[in-house]
């Protein structure tokens, strides 16, 4: 039992040491950047990401990052994961936080694109376009996320999420989003993902 403390001590020592180096090379640690020290370590130093599973928080539109935090926090977008560190950025001042993010500029994913699945995310786009634009940039006022050059794996993932009613169960801002996405085939809503990470 002891050996498996130290080795559970040694992992989450390994994960600060890591996301403080991370944090470090981009910059003084100082005010919100001393704050997002555990974001570090999943969603890459000062939000950039460089999983394919990870969204970058660099540059989110800081109505959607406050809801986003609010709900994980509360358990209504549902993740064991997320959750106590939702709670933790209410406790560190969520406000600072998000205004750190959305003043991060934005460096899109470097997952490698299947040409052709952009292609055709290109042209299933247009239903998607209303509420998140042309460009994927969404609409900073209404809550609507910039989705242009996130991970293709995060972004798949979460329009499955959404099209099996596993993500924020009952919250009406994303009805009709949830509703449209029950008629896509899995395979478009890859393509859609694979054309939204490839917008810069």
């Amino acid at each position: 039992m002891t050996h498996m403390r130290v080795l559970l001590a040694a992992g989450v020592l390994g994960v600060v040491v890591a996301a403080t180096a991370a944090l470090a090379a981009a910059g003084p640690l100082d005010g919100a950047g001393s704050k997002v020290l555990n974001c570090a370590a999943c969603h890459g130093a000062a939000g950039q990401s460089r999983s394919d599973a990870m969204p970058i928080l660099a540059g989110a539109h800081p109505v959607y990052f406050k809801k986003a935090i609010q709900d994980y926090a509360s358990g209504k977008r549902l993740s064991p994961e997320m959750e106590p560190y939702a709670k933790q950025v209410l406790v560190l001042g969520l406000d600072e936080i998000a205004a750190y993010f959305a003043a991060q500029r934005r460096e899109p994913s470097r997952v490698k694109l299947d040409a052709a699945a952009v292609e055709r995310g290109r042209t299933a786009s247009t239903q998607c376009a209303p509420c998140h634009g042309p460009a994927g940039k969404g609409d900073a006022d209404k809550g609507v996320p910039d989705i242009g050059g996130q991970p293709p794996g995060y972004l798949r993932n979460q329009l499955l999420l959404f099209k099996a009613e596993r993500r924020s169960p009952g919250d009406e801002a994303v009805t009709k989003m949830k509703a449209l996405l029950k008629a896509v085939p899995d395979d478009t809503l890859g393509d859609l993902a694979a054309y939204y990470s490839s917008l810069r």
